[in-house]
């Protein structure tokens, strides 16, 4: 089966909307893909502001806000196939939305109404594909496994550094995943102090110098000891590690620098999380990272530093991977609800039982 599908994807570091249009083809079990076009469309500063504002609104007015959204990211869309001319080859959109609200194993809130895109697009969509994990008892996260394992078998370690890191590993009986630490949204955050949207490449961090007391706070805050499943929140990085970033006085290069060594470390540490709750050897297996952190060349070269003394060998994917990943799998889970196979691994959310996660609308 052949499978042509739009995948949308917001991250919490609010640096667009990731649009991938991909074609899917399975035989036999097996799944291949070909990213056939995608793009990146910046949010304006009034979306940036609604967006991250969100969850201050009253019920009412995020729910005005969730289908506003909604009809936002049909337009886009519409103006992404009209771009690419993919009029009547579109079977399926399937959006992530933006996340507004994540409590663990309570509630996770992404906006962005996918009747709101069927009615814009006049194409089937799924969205909502946490919900039902949470309702089995899950965390709602991580749901980015499930399309690693169908389409990069061989990989061991995926790293996905967005606004938050998060990490799995797959072999072929053991599937483990969890949030990490706040990544790019606290980078960017700090970057903003002299102007900057963020530290291209990690130039400003590689002229810092680590702050061995902050990093000491930093790495003993108690989610880093609790054990997996876990996710976490935006808030944490906003409302907890940045603060404790600031009450140190640093210069902005230093701050950074000394961020960059926590999540390296952080990295590590939950390497050797997964390795102990598995008995597994800390050697000789690989790990590929993606997200806009895999172009932060600082960063990667701190994270395969700490990684060396477990012979992991770090790499970096081609770009259509290192930028769509996410939205890619948004798109292979969109198909997957569409065939009523499972989307969420509950060996990764903690839920009771693996699930098929998205409500269906209908654009026609």
């Amino acid at each position: 089966m052949i499978y042509r599908t739009i995948g949308l994807m917001s991250g919490s570091s609010l640096d667009g909307l990731d649009i991938a249009y991909v074609e899917f083809e399975e035989i036999g079990g097996k799944w291949t893909h070909h990213v056939l076009a995608s793009g990146c469309v910046s949010y304006d500063e009034e979306w940036c502001h609604r967006l991250s504002n969100a969850k201050e609104l009253s019920a009412k007015n995020l729910h005005i806000l969730d289908m506003q959204y909604g009809a936002f990211l049909g337009q886009q869309v519409n103006a992404f196939m009209e771009k690419h001319l993919l009029d009547y080859k579109v079977a399926l959109i399937a959006s992530h939305g933006h996340t507004v609200f994540h409590e663990p194993g309570v509630s996770s809130v992404q906006i962005g109404h996918g009747a709101a895109i069927a009615a814009a697009t006049k194409l089937p969509v799924v969205s909502d594909l946490r919900s039902m994990d949470v309702a089995l008892g899950g965390q709602g996260a991580p749901i980015v496994p499930m399309g690693e394992k169908i389409l990069f078998p061989g990989v061991s370690y995926f790293l996905n550094i967005g606004g938050i890191a998060n990490i799995s590993y797959h072999d072929q009986l053991i599937h483990d995943a969890f949030d990490v630490c706040p990544a790019n949204r606290v980078l960017n955050m700090l970057s903003a102090h002299v102007g900057k949207a963020y530290d291209n490449a990690g130039s400003l961090a590689a002229s810092g110098k680590v702050d061995d007391e902050l990093l000491r706070e930093l790495n003993a805050l108690h989610y880093y000891r609790e054990v997996y499943p876990k996710s976490l929140a935006n808030d944490f990085g906003t409302d907890v590690v940045y603060p404790i970033i600031l009450s140190y006085a640093l210069s902005t290069e230093d701050a950074l620098a000394t961020y960059v060594e926590h999540i390296a470390s952080q990295v590590a540490d939950a390497v050797r999380m997964i390795c102990f709750e598995r008995t597994l050897a800390l050697s000789g297996d690989n790990m590929v990272i993606s997200g806009g952190g895999a172009l932060n060349k600082y960063l990667v070269e701190k994270i395969s530093a700490h990684l060396a003394p477990f012979s992991i060998a770090v790499s970096i994917p081609d770009e259509s991977t290192i930028h769509y990943k996410e939205a890619i799998i948004m798109a292979l889970l969109g198909v997957l609800r569409w065939r009523e196979e499972d989307t969420v691994m509950a060996s990764v959310t903690g839920a009771s039982r693996d699930s098929i996660g998205g409500a269906l609308w209908m654009g026609n």
